[in-house]
């Protein structure tokens, strides 16, 4: 299967972790911003993650200097409009960009304008190009529980005109979904849809938490229910998808080989995945990369990918006529 042609759906994309290395270098200079080397060599070096990658921890050191550059409107407006045409470049036809707007505000923006910013330039891209794209805010488990409460009102007003979703992401530590229950039961009263980042390192039971206590709908990464049988059983049972990540998984040591990937395991047993880039840039990957590993290495069939692109669609969080227009590219 040739998957650059194909129509493809992205539910699980950071924006920090998709910047253009060359557009770091370009607002860098427009914008007088000291960066630590002005070689695009050099900048990937620092932009992109180790194949032999220690850990998740060592994987986010890479969002650093995208961090530097995303702090004023026209950047974040510019590098959305960028990840949006990158992936309507490889037929993606759908994607759900996730962002932490807080990590945005170190030089006076409000939490507000950042996420208008980031709209802004998704729009701009959907005129140009036949994609679609809807943003989820991140809430960061690394900062105090009440800056989840700022995140979640400011993105209200945006609910359905832009965003969709609340999230919650960074280091995953043991049983983080009762302190986070209060905010994201909140955002559910307010229409937010609920993806939450969980068994992703090694702790399957966060998992059924999230699930349990947060009313997750999907679940970023939940690699490690293969350890966790209430976990895994609970996914199947309530059809949750889980937004799977291989290229990453593999940095952060979520497993040692492809070989041991547990996508193709879960498909088969009636778990609902999603197939995804997790970050194109720290990873140097592309969605048609990430289908290629893994339908080379677990021989899929044509028939496996188009219930992967269907439990896509039903799984994001897009309108109803946005499904519809979806269904229609495999038709």
């Amino acid at each position: 299967m040739d998957f650059k042609k194909l129509p493809k759906i992205e539910l699980h994309c950071h924006l920090d972790g998709s910047v253009r290395p060359s557009t770091i270098i370009d607002l860098a200079n427009k914008k007088n911003i000291e960066i630590p080397s002005k070689n695009i060599e050099e900048i990937k070096d620092m932009m992109v993650a180790p194949k032999d990658c220690k850990s998740l921890d060592e994987y986010l050191k890479r969002f650093e200097l995208p961090g530097l550059i995303m702090q004023d409107k026209e950047s974040l407006e510019r590098i959305a409009f960028e990840l949006m045409e990158d992936a309507s470049k490889e037929n993606i036809v759908y994607i759900e960009i996730r962002f932490a707007p807080l990590l945005h505000t170190n030089k006076g923006l409000t939490t507000k304008e950042v996420i208008e910013s980031v709209i802004r330039g998704i729009k701009n891209a959907e005129s140009i190009y036949d994609i679609k794209g809807n943003l989820i805010l991140s809430c960061m488990r690394t900062m105090d529980v009440e800056t989840s409460y700022e995140v979640i009102e400011c993105g209200r007003e945006f609910l359905n005109n832009g965003v969709v979703a609340v999230d919650l992401c960074s280091s995953e530590n043991e049983k983080f979904s009762e302190k986070f229950e209060a905010p994201i039961s909140l955002a559910r009263s307010y229409g937010y849809r609920v993806t939450i980042h969980a068994g992703e390192t090694g702790i399957g039971e966060n998992v059924y938490e999230a699930i349990k206590v947060l009313k997750a709908e999907r679940i970023g990464h939940g690699v490690f229910i293969k350890d966790c049988k209430k976990a895994y059983d609970l996914v199947r049972e309530k059809n949750i998808t889980l937004e799977m990540c291989p290229t990453s998984n593999l940095q952060t040591k979520a497993i040692k080989l492809i070989e041991d990937y547990p996508l193709k395991s879960f498909h088969k047993d009636g778990i609902k995945v999603s197939v995804n880039t997790d970050n194109r840039t720290v990873s140097n990957i592309d969605l048609t990369n990430e289908y290629d590993i893994i339908f080379n290495n677990f021989e899929m069939s044509e028939n496996d990918y188009k219930q992967i692109y269907i439990n896509s669609i039903e799984a994001s969080f897009a309108d109803e006529e946005t499904k519809d227009k979806l269904r229609n590219y495999i038709k």
